[in-house]
């Protein structure tokens, strides 16, 4: 698991990302990763894109297991990347945001107030109407699970 994990922030985008599949298929049905959730918050914070895309995905993959509600008491930090200062890792975070709030209930409204509220002027008009859509069907998503 260790290698896994130190793996997983590797520079090699094909080593990271192929250890991001292998965690997050652990994380489906084991909570031999929750322990690690703080690192990945912490994580959300980093310069690299790629890092940033592979905690968020492993934040929502790991929500199933948030019995401490660290998810919850950063919750702000986390939606924030709804408007990532690059848009794809704020594409690939808004399409696993119906997993959150289906792990998570308690914040769908909080989640949906933030994907409502998005701004997304701040990318270029090549991506601005992928990452709108994104949002809309996302919203959608997450609407029909009430």
């Amino acid at each position: 698991m260790q290698k896994l994990l130190e793996t997983l922030w590797s520079k090699k985008t094909s080593e990271g990302y192929a250890a991001l599949k292998e965690l997050l298929t652990i994380s489906q049905s084991s909570n031999a990763l929750y322990p690690y959730m703080e690192n990945f918050i912490k994580k959300i914070d980093s310069d690299n894109s790629y890092f940033r895309t592979r905690a968020l995905a492993l934040i929502v993959a790991n929500a199933q297991w948030d019995t401490d509600y660290k998810i919850d008491e950063n919750i702000d930090a986390i939606l924030a990347h709804i408007t990532d200062v690059k848009p794809i890792p704020a594409r690939q975070f808004i399409k696993d945001l119906p997993r959150l709030a289906k792990s998570k209930p308690d914040l769908r409204q909080h989640i949906l107030s933030a994907l409502r509220g998005a701004d997304t002027l701040r990318y270029p008009l090549s991506m601005r109407p992928l990452v709108e859509g994104d949002i809309r069907k996302a919203i959608l998503e997450i609407e029909k699970q009430d």
